[in-house]
């Protein structure tokens, strides 16, 4: 296989009916690496809006279990990827999924939202850090890929087209941004998580991570701005990065994120059904007839 192998199968699909098969390739051969650092962030943004973030912060998930938050997260969104939305994992993951959102009072707004994330933050991250950045085809296969997801957990008016999810995206967080002190804490929480996997170096990553943040996350959470020398060494070291990864040859065999060294809470495996917490085991199935769904490629 050469380098551009990959991106060449992309352009023989067709997004609206292959976005799975493309959103594998990106997610598993093209950017594993890229995909994780990016859907961190895009989970981490979404802490930002105090209604979200206050929520996160009550029930304890992400300051109390930080590391097994971080992993049935990662694991469940996995699930879909691998599966597909009619696998049984798949389908088991959507599941695990609804029950946990519909156990508390959450908007549709702030759901939204945090799609657009999933879809936004990717390609943001990629255009910025990756060894290439996505092409149309791609963007729009991210965007079905999303509107799938959102329709099988039952979001209502879920933009359409990328341009669409980042315009709803740069919108609420222009409405919505702002401090809340639970949110706060949950921020600390996650940061010094993944600033914790590294051990004597746990000082350096988070300052690291920091400097990854944009002005507008820094004021939501009211932190201090990082040094300009050290913005500017970490976006570099990351730039050069992508050069390195650009000389690698491509990769044959996926890497899902349940293969992420980050995982740590399941060293003997796990059950998709098990993942993530059971506030109210009444509620939660999937709202889309399976029968009516898309197949998975």
């Amino acid at each position: 296989m050469r380098r551009y192998d990959w991106l060449r199968e992309i352009r023989r699909l067709d997004p609206e009916r292959d976005f799975l098969r493309i959103y594998r390739i990106i997610a598993t051969h093209e950017f594993p690496w890229d995909m994780t650092r990016a859907l961190e962030l895009a989970l981490y943004r979404t802490y930002a809006v105090p209604s979200i973030g206050r929520l996160l912060a009550t029930t304890a998930e992400l300051t109390n279990r930080t590391q097994k938050r971080y992993d049935d997260t990662a694991l469940l969104l996995d699930a879909v990827v691998e599966h597909g939305f009619d696998g049984e994992d798949g389908r088991t993951a959507i599941r695990r999924i609804n029950q946990m959102h519909r156990s508390y009072e959450i908007s549709n707004e702030d759901m939204r939202y945090v799609l657009c994330t999933f879809v936004v933050m990717p390609k943001r991250w990629l255009d910025a850090y990756g060894w290439r950045r996505l092409t149309a085809r791609e963007r729009h296969a991210l965007a079905v890929y999303y509107r799938t997801l959102g329709r099988h957990m039952g979001i209502a008016e879920i933009p359409q087209a990328y341009e669409d999810f980042e315009r709803c995206l740069d919108a609420y967080e222009d409405a919505h941004f702002g401090f809340d002190e639970g949110a706060r804490r949950v921020s600390d929480a996650t940061l010094d998580l993944m600033a914790g996997w590294y051990g004597p170096l746990a000082p350096v990553v988070r300052g690291a991570s920091m400097a990854l943040l944009d002005d507008t996350l820094l004021e939501a959470f009211r932190y201090e701005p990082p040094k300009p020398a050290v913005r500017t060494a970490v976006r570099t070291a990351l730039k050069l990065r992508a050069k390195a990864v650009r000389l690698l040859p491509p990769r044959r065999t996926p890497h899902y994120a349940r293969q992420n060294p980050e995982i740590k809470g399941y060293p003997n495996g796990f059950r998709v059904a098990e993942l993530g917490t059971f506030p109210d085991r009444r509620t939660g199935s999937c709202p889309v007839p399976h029968g009516e769904g898309p197949a998975a490629p």
